[in-house]
């Protein structure tokens, strides 16, 4: 099991969480044998850039769901298993995985991809939108 920098993860997953903040999303990556924070940021592409062939990547995004009506910042986890990642290291994202989540830990959805299209900030934001239950508006 990969050591975690909890320190560093939880100031960025509390940045996101923040209504405050600007920022909007945060990237956890391996270093040698730890996971440490890598990046947070506030522009979608730049999240998803971080996502790569060769990588095991953990992210947390908020993004802001609801209708004209109501507005409400949701929360998604993504553990992210490039294609190019070796058999054994596959096999420890679970269990590094929560590890993080020890520390990342309110989120509406946990999203499992190796695709980069489950990654397309519009899939994650339809996930969110079936997470949330009902939604109101007035068609407008």
């Amino acid at each position: 099991m990969a050591a975690i920098d909890k320190d560093a993860i939880s100031k960025s997953y509390l940045d996101v969480r923040d209504d405050k903040s600007e920022t909007n999303w945060a990237v956890y990556k391996y270093s040698d044998k730890t996971i440490v924070h890598a990046a947070s940021g506030t522009d979608y592409q730049e999240f998803r850039s971080h996502f790569t062939e060769g990588e095991r990547v953990y992210g947390f995004v908020r993004i802001e769901t609801g209708d004209e009506l109501s507005k409400r910042a949701k929360f998604a986890f993504i553990t992210w298993i490039g294609e190019g990642v070796g058999a054994l290291q596959k096999a420890k994202v679970s269990t590094d995985k929560a590890s993080v989540k020890q520390v990342v830990q309110a989120f509406a959805v946990e999203i499992l991809a190796n695709d980069p299209e489950e990654l397309d900030f519009d899939h994650v934001k339809s996930v969110l939108v079936k997470a949330g239950g009902a939604n109101y508006g007035t068609g407008k």
